[in-house]
């Protein structure tokens, strides 16, 4: 199936590594260019190389942006590095990293206002900044990282329990106002997906990791490159009727509707 991805360009943030990068390998390799972004400027070079040898074939296919998604202009930095680079922005992965572990209670004061800061706000003025930046052609789409958690609670994973169900329901409301325009928000529940995080989060709870692969139908851990395809239909063209929606890639483990 054609995607309709050819000369479509994206921004990704947290794009260097794990889901981010896997989901921008998935746009490059169906034809599409990317503006990658992550707070570390020697890995997201890196990361853009990589992309570019992938989509070589088509000429440069990623740019690599140093930025934090928390910083105020960052979103339309990124939006202004598209149109600089390949004259257009046509959707967004809004991807960032996790919050740090720990119950809900025992989360310090600081550590709630850096998570919001960054997982919260930052998307939020994410979505609300590139939304204005799309190609007027089709309006776009924009799809949030968020969790399962945004449907049920992780054990340990406190911050993001509390924060994942709000922007879930953010996904919801501007996918509602956006809509008339032809923007497409929605967002995406990852589950256990092979990641550096999750590795280290398997190293700190190795009994977890146990508990954890007994309760996925599939009975393994999902690899980055099946969240990266399935991201990309989502903000593809082939998606233009799905907006709104909560798509969990989680081999089945989500037990809520």
């Amino acid at each position: 199936m054609d995607l309709g991805l050819a000369g479509r360009v994206y921004v990704v943030t947290g794009g260097s590594r794990g889901l981010g990068y896997a989901t921008a390998a998935a746009l490059v390799g169906d034809g599409a260019k990317v503006v990658l972004s992550s707070r570390d400027g020697a890995s997201v070079d890196a990361a853009a190389a990589r992309l570019n040898e992938l989509g070589a074939t088509s000429g440069g296919a990623a740019v690599g942006v140093a930025a934090d998604l928390g910083g105020e202009d960052t979103a339309l930095l990124l939006a202004d590095a598209a149109a600089e680079n390949f004259g257009r922005v046509d959707g967004a992965l809004v991807s960032v990293g996790g919050p740090p572990p720990g119950t809900a209670a025992s989360a310090t004061d600081e550590q709630w206002r850096g998570a919001f800061e960054t997982v919260f706000l930052g998307a939020v003025r994410a979505v609300r900044e590139l939304s204005g930046r799309l190609a007027a052609a089709d309006g776009g789409a924009i799809g949030l990282v968020l969790s399962s958690s945004a449907r049920s609670p992780i054990t340990g994973l406190g911050i993001s329990n509390g924060l994942r169900p709000g922007l879930a329901m953010v996904a919801k409301d501007m996918a509602d106002e956006f809509g008339p325009r032809g923007v497409r928000v929605l967002g995406l529940l990852p589950g256990r997906i092979f990641t550096d995080r999750m590795k280290q989060l398997d190293e700190a709870n190795p009994a977890g990791r146990e508990q954890a692969l007994a309760g996925i139908p599939l009975g393994r851990y999902g690899e980055p490159e099946e969240f990266g395809r399935t991201a990309a239909f989502a903000l593809s063209p082939a998606a233009g009727y799905l907006t709104g929606s909560l798509i969990a890639v989680d081999g089945g483990a989500l037990r809520a509707l």
